[in-house]
């Protein structure tokens, strides 16, 4: 048995799918019913902070603007 998770918020009757919606049309759930604080501090914990040991370390080559490579070497464009 593989379990799925999916997060949703549960408003008036309704599921308000807040990511992908599961790919079923009926299936057995499991309820966690979260506080507006607690779904708070969780989301908070989720945003990443990268390493202070990278800061500065770092280098764009390229953007939309003005790409790494000329056009001619896009191998998309072929």
């Amino acid at each position: 048995m593989m379990l799925q998770s999916y997060e949703a918020i549960y408003d008036h009757g309704v599921m308000k799918w807040l990511g992908d919606k599961p790919p079923v049309k009926q299936a057995y759930v499991i309820v966690t019913i979260l506080t507006e604080k607690e779904a708070t501090a969780i989301s908070l914990q989720k945003k990443h902070q990268p390493s202070s040991l990278i800061a500065g370390k770092g280098k764009i080559l390229g953007d939309i603007i003005s790409p790494i490579l000329p056009a001619e070497e896009w191998s998309c464009l072929e």
